[in-house]
């Protein structure tokens, strides 16, 4: 009997087959009362197909495939006895080229270490898992978006490295268990974003262009090993969440291009199927076996290694038939417009069965246009995302940051203008690697000023992005204003912590992400103007925002003021929405912050409103702001 059945074949063939890569790809079996190995390759082109591999001596003729499916799906077979778990293995596809292609297994659970480009033959059972607890609280976590989200960025590879080792000093998944776990649990995050986790083959790309969309990268360690590290992040309360990249993969001879001879996993005209600006080819949308491939692995990704969400990379590039496309170069839909309806049906297919099928999983859009409706609900004609990163935000954002202090007046609506749009989607805030690579600067390189000035207006930045609507991203190394730009291939300069102005900007961002955790007025109710007011939205000429954040039940409200200049104010007045006491949270100019603190002026904590009209409230306190300082502070009604 075949290990791919008749029922295997017609679900494939309809892109529903939700268990595919239980069936496709190698897997541990027995027959005829041998055990060995199944392989089973998707390749309808294929004039014939051999599995090589350390088994058969790498002896192309030694153990050809059968097809078990009918020809339009194009299921081949064999069984191999005696194949055992760790041995390399590639296919050699006879294409209708009349070429041969040697090409590693598209669904291979495990890749052989780059530059290396063999499957390996792997086992994913038997792990001991021990993270019910998390699991069951995120199946209780809906509605998801009512819970907090603070996103730790990471690219494993460069995070710490061991000095003078071997591999560039890679710390390997189990050594990030150790370590990275215990920061990122110490700072306050709730998730950690994994970057370059699916196998691919140039570090450079950081892992944004896969040829093994089924398997953890080797780099760090197995499977089982990326499991360890996993379920430690699960034990200390930390979501995971994988970068994932299904808009387009490279052209290595021996991934997914021309798999067997001709295009198959990419669209065949190569208007469609190329992306000429990156040089990588674009997935076949409109194919039910590679519809069905791309959501088998985001399914493996949630069961065989428990992770809480996918960030779907380049959305725009899926969405837009014309995206990055000259004049002529691209072909339009069947309307005539530019709108890729294979794409847009894949989302909504995808969205739904994962946030459906997992309770408390999120899929995240890097979308970059004013597409509408990315995270409304599918019944509703949205798209189906759980949230999209707000890229408006943040290039707003970055472009007033990075203005000398005295031109901020004139751009103030750019620190509004989000909120004109806020309630639109559910968004993530974020400062990613992309802002602080290729000649962009860091985030500390990106601020205005002197030495002090800059770390100041940092902070003041840090602090209005915390505080703002929108759940929160911030790329590894920000946290302490690394000075120089993200390199892959050197690992952060944690030295910098012994100076106290970086180590004060680490301790401010912790601060803002354990106050963010501790008070719901900060992410219950992102998304709708119930949890949220302007004071003043209007201070431009001072440069001076501030705004409520406020909870269901009324208690434990943040009342927020920021000063992006650095005009101090000894009695800076600002209106408030309750007579009840405001207590002093968090002042950035505290001295473990490295700020400036006078003691005699800022020991007090609780401030009584005053019955003196302010930003049009009948009352107000009086507060010392700080230059570019910012102060939270928690008030009932």
């Amino acid at each position: 009997m075949s290990h791919f059945t008749d029922l295997d074949s017609y679900l494939f063939g309809q892109g529903t087959h939700y268990d595919i890569f239980r069936k496709l790809g190698s897997h541990k079996g027995t027959k005829d009362g041998k055990k060995g190995y199944y392989f089973d390759l998707w390749a309808p082109h294929a004039r014939m197909v051999h599995v090589i591999g350390e088994f058969n001596g790498w002896d192309e003729g030694a153990s050809p495939m059968e097809m078990v499916s009918s020809e339009e799906v194009g299921v081949w077979e064999c069984f191999i006895p005696g194949a055992e778990k760790g041995q390399m293995y590639k296919y050699l596809i006879d294409g209708s080229d009349g070429g041969k292609h040697y090409k590693a297994d598209p669904y291979a659970e495990y890749a052989e270490k780059r530059p290396g480009t063999a499957s390996i033959l792997w086992e994913t059972g038997g792990f001991a898992w021990t993270d019910r607890a998390w699991m069951k609280k995120r199946e209780n976590s809906e509605p998801y978006y009512e819970n907090p989200m603070s996103i730790y960025e990471v690219h494993p590879g460069s995070w710490m490295r061991h000095p003078g080792t071997g591999d560039e000093g890679f710390y390997s998944y189990r050594e990030l268990a150790d370590r990275l776990v215990d920061y990122v649990t110490e700072m306050g995050y709730t998730h950690v974003e994994l970057m370059g986790i699916s196998e691919y083959p140039y570090d450079g790309s950081w892992g944004y262009q896969v040829t093994g969309y089924y398997a953890p990268t080797s780099r760090y360690g197995t499977p089982q090993d990326f499991m360890y590290l996993v379920n430690a992040f699960h034990k200390k309360n930390i979501g995971v969440i994988l970068d994932w990249v299904p808009a387009h993969f490279p052209k290595d001879d021996y991934g997914l291009a021309d798999f067997d001879g001709e295009p198959l996993y990419e669209y065949q005209d190569p208007r469609k199927g190329e992306h000429p600006d990156w040089g990588t080819k674009i997935f076949d949308y409109g194919r039910t076996e590679v519809k069905n491939f791309l959501i088998g692995s985001a399914i493996n990704w949630a069961e065989t290694y428990h992770i809480d969400g996918l960030r779907v990379d380049a959305v725009a590039s899926m969405l837009y038939l014309d995206y990055g496309k000259q004049a002529g170069a691209w072909i339009p839909n069947k309307y005539g417009g530019n709108e890729n309806l294979e794409a847009i049906a894949f989302f909504k297919h995808i969205n739904s069965l994962m946030t459906g099928r997992y309770k408390g999983f999120v899929m995240i859009a890097e979308e970059s246009t004013a597409w509408p409706k990315v995270t409304t609900d599918v019944d509703h004609d949205g798209l189906g995302f759980s949230y999209k990163w707000n890229m408006g935000w943040m290039h707003d954002f970055l472009d007033y940051m990075q203005l000398d202090p005295y031109f901020r007046k004139d751009n103030h609506n750019k620190m509004t203008f989000a909120m004109s749009y806020n309630e639109y989607e559910k968004y993530i805030l974020v400062i990613s690697h992309d802002e602080v690579v290729h000649l962009k600067n860091s985030m500390i390189n990106k601020m205005p000023g002197d030495e002090q000035e800059k770390f100041k207006n940092l902070k003041a930045g840090y602090a209005y992005m915390m505080c703002h609507p929108g759940k929160k991203l911030l790329f590894m190394g920000q946290e302490f204003a690394q000075t120089h730009e993200w390199d892959e291939n050197r690992e952060l300069s944690w030295y910098e912590l012994e100076n106290p102005l970086h180590l004060g900007i680490q301790n401010w961002v912790r601060a803002l992400l354990h106050v963010y955790r501790k008070y719901p007025s900060l992410w219950e109710q992102d998304i709708n103007w119930n949890g949220f007011e302007w004071i003043n939205a209007n201070d431009s000429y001072r440069s001076i925002f501030s705004f409520v954040r406020k909870s269901k039940d009324g208690k434990r409200n943040i009342l927020f003021v920021v000063n992006m200049t650095p005009v101090e104010y000894a009695d800076y007045r600002v209106g408030v929405v309750s007579r009840k006491a405001h207590t002093l949270v968090l002042d950035s100019e505290d001295s473990e912050f490295y700020g400036q603190q006078k003691e005699n002026i800022r020991k007090k904590k609780n401030y009584i409103p005053e019955k003196k009209p302010c930003d049009g409230r009948d009352y107000s306190i009086g507060y010392p702001l700080a230059g570019f300082g910012a102060a939270l502070f928690s008030f009932d009604y």
